[in-house]
């Protein structure tokens, strides 16, 4: 008798454990589903996005991205921008006015070209939707050379108040200091409080020209640590993309940076990388 009792007891106490878990993986759930539903309820506005791809790029770049952010309902692609060599702008699709956060795609035809002629570029992209659209704000986002092109516009061209004013930048994994390392005895903490102790032309060029730059630009700076020893995305150093935090502060810019490690964080993955896109969606979006 004191054997069955002890059998029914054990059961009892069995059930009860996988009722608790079944009840903690409803909650899971339910917190999920309620992080996603409150997103989408976020107020959204008709501010376009560009999304500029890096050297050797093109549609594929940046085109998983925005797949992925228009299926969970963050962003609209509506226009795709192609500038050819001769900063010519080729629409396809149109910007509708509405409010659900569309996106530009920026393609260039000579994806191969140098910064100064792609920051010419990207104003020419600026002209266009301000000429066809009456766009005056625009958020920015470049990946590598993109994100490099995107930051000379910005100290080159900032100061004219005829084109669309940037309210957002995305930098992700950019040579922002043209692959320069840390030096010798130089941390982290160092140079994202002090800027980069040794500093490339590019750089110094940034340095300024980053007054152009609107102080009240909101900036959100990404890179990747593939963690080989290398402390880089095995293309730009982590040193390098993290070069410009510390500059953008000075200008009086509210500056957010991450880093993401792993062998999703390798350089042309980071625009493939799902905790990426929750990254420039929250920050662009939410």
């Amino acid at each position: 008798m004191l054997k069955r009792h002890w059998l029914i007891y054990t059961l009892v106490i069995c059930l009860l454990f996988l009722a608790s878990c079944a009840g903690k993986k409803d909650n899971n759930k339910q917190t999920i589903t309620q992080t996603a539903n409150s997103s989408k309820m976020e107020p959204k506005s008709s501010i376009p996005t560009l999304f500029i791809h890096g050297y050797g790029g093109g549609n594929s770049s940046f085109g998983g991205m925005l797949k992925r952010m228009e299926a969970a309902d963050f962003t609209k692609k509506e226009l795709v921008l192609t500038v050819d060599v001769e900063g010519q702008v080729t629409a396809t699709g149109q910007l509708t006015g509405s409010e659900n956060n569309p996106s530009v795609q920026i393609l260039f035809e000579e994806n191969k070209n140098n910064e100064w002629n792609q920051a010419e570029w990207i104003k020419n992209c600026l002209i266009y939707l301000r000429d066809t659209y009456k766009i005056d704000q625009v958020n920015l986002v470049g990946h590598s050379m993109g994100g490099v092109s995107a930051l000379r516009y910005m100290t080159t061209f900032g100061g004219d108040a005829s084109l669309p004013k940037v309210q957002k930048f995305v930098g992700i994994a950019v040579p922002f200091n043209n692959f320069v390392e840390l030096s010798e005895g130089e941390t982290m903490d160092e140079l994202i409080s002090n800027g980069p102790s040794v500093q490339s032309e590019r750089f110094a060029d940034f340095v300024n020209g980053i007054n152009l730059v609107a102080r009240d630009m909101k900036v959100l700076i990404l890179a990747g640590d593939v963690e080989d020893g290398s402390l880089s995305d095995e293309a730009v150093p982590v040193a390098d993309a993290l070069s410009v935090v510390s500059l953008f502060k000075s200008n009086g810019n509210d500056v957010q940076y991450k880093v993401f490690y792993g062998k999703n964080a390798q350089h042309s993955q980071l625009h493939e990388n799902t905790e990426v896109d929750q990254a420039v969606a929250a920050f662009l979006w939410q």
